[in-house]
């Protein structure tokens, strides 16, 4: 199979025939084969059954349901799990992403051969104080944090090998940075194109501002976990010791002051630097503790699914 296309949604109802109708269209022209891959995000609409439709009219139309709502990432992972595609294309359901953009996004992943090509959209249709001038302070966070010189980390109209797909884990709110952790599992050849940005149609956005600060958050956990998950110690121990040797240092000098310098000066526990002393070698033990119980349960932890699938539809 040569193309995959994988849209997660939520309440997308009054948007899925004409996505559909125009995705057909583009499709039809280029001759790839192909399937359609609707992830629904615990929908209340009805979207599910619209889905279902599509699927009993086409047999390359496939879905799959969650029981409730988990997120969009959980809906990209379940996608990438199920593909089979060459080439993997994703895109939201709400028609602000344009399916004209396949052929180019497929041949620069098949001809190219790159391993990922971000969307990104230089015009945008969303109002400027709420989206467009926080969306560019977070990009440009993005690209200092992770190295990668993405202008729309967030945009949802992507492609990439079905290779990667198949090798990352998106979890969390980690959509957002797909790419990085594609760098970070070893995909480098990733670059970006300019793609048409469109002004929604139906419906509101699902995203409120809130999600500019758990984008932050995660960027920092991805840090996190790409430098020190696999050994949380080379952190919280470093960090430990640090604190520790300069408690040590200090209550080592002040004990040398008391006993030798200036036997009678005031009690040590009435001088500050006690306590200074007291609590830096308290933290240091509790940090290189923390290290020791995360290499635990590094080495004993289990896999759980992080969603639950009611339905599917269209697979064998």
């Amino acid at each position: 199979m040569q193309l995959s296309v994988v849209i997660p949604l939520l309440n997308e109802k009054e948007s899925l025939q004409e996505l559909y109708d125009w995705l057909i269209r583009v499709i039809s022209k280029e001759g790839y084969a192909y399937e359609l891959l609707f992830v629904d995000d615990g929908s209340t609409d009805g979207s599910w059954q619209k889905i279902e439709a599509l699927a009993l009219h086409n047999p390359n139309v496939k879905g799959i349901c969650f029981n409730r709502n988990y997120g969009k990432s959980q809906a990209l992972n379940a996608g990438f799990l199920a593909v089979e595609g060459d080439v993997v294309i994703t895109m939201d359901a709400d028609l602000q992403d344009s399916p004209d953009e396949i052929p180019e996004l497929y041949r620069l992943i098949s001809e190219e051969g790159y391993d990922i090509v971000s969307g990104w959209k230089k015009k945008r249709y969303d109002a400027v104080l709420t989206k467009n001038l926080p969306s560019k302070l977070f990009n440009a966070a993005a690209r200092k944090t992770s190295g990668l010189q993405l202008h729309d980390f967030n945009c949802g109209l992507k492609a990439y090998r079905n290779e990667v797909v198949k090798n990352i884990d998106v979890y969390g709110d980690m959509h957002r940075y797909i790419p990085l952790l594609a760098k970070n599992a070893g995909f480098i050849n990733i670059t970006e194109k300019p793609v048409q940005h469109q002004a929604r149609k139906y419906g509101q956005t699902k995203f409120g501002a809130d999600r500019f600060i758990k984008g932050f958050l995660d960027l920092l956990t991805i840090w996190f976990t790409t430098h020190f998950v696999k050994r949380p110690m080379h952190l919280f121990g470093t960090l430990g010791a640090i604190m520790f040797i300069i408690g040590f240092g200090l209550a080592a000098y002040l004990g040398i002051d008391k006993l030798f310098i200036n036997p009678t000066a005031r009690l040590l526990t009435q001088r500050p630097q006690f306590y200074l002393a007291l609590t830096s070698m308290i933290i240091g033990m509790q940090l290189f503790i923390a290290g020791f119980l995360g290499e635990l349960v590094q080495r004993t932890k289990h896999e759980r699914p992080r969603y639950l699938i009611k339905d599917k539809k269209g697979f064998n």
